[in-house]
């Protein structure tokens, strides 16, 4: 069974800066072949997709934070990342790290979010 912890949530200030770690247990090398993403809930909304990271390093955003949120990915620690600038209110929510296995030996693991709040 694989755990998602993430981190690095917190208040900032609109225009501000946060980085969300996601620290995944397990096998390094079932890590690098899974797709790696972050997705976000706002109360009252459903669970959206806040950007992707495939086992090839190639990424995937929605235009609501695509040139403001950067996904990344550290194989060799069982780490991915979300950088996000310019952030804004409408960027509240509790985030939420997901772990994809391959097809070959597929899964779908979640971490329990963290709170990310954009207000003055």
């Amino acid at each position: 069974q694989v755990q998602l912890v993430e981190s690095g949530g917190g208040l900032v200030q609109p225009g501000g800066s946060l980085r969300l770690s996601c620290a995944a247990s397990g096998s390094a090398f079932m890590f690098s072949m899974s797709t790696m993403g972050w997705y976000r809930q706002a109360p009252g909304k459903e669970r959206e997709l806040v950007a992707t990271i495939m086992p090839d390093a190639s990424t995937n955003y929605p235009d609501s934070v695509k040139g403001r949120f950067t996904i990344s990915r550290d194989n060799a620690k069982n780490l991915v990342y979300l950088q996000m600038n310019s952030l804004k209110p409408e960027d509240t929510a509790v985030y939420y790290c997901n772990m994809k296995g391959p097809n070959w030996r597929p899964s779908d693991y979640w971490g329990q979010g963290t709170q990310v709040t954009v207000s003055s």
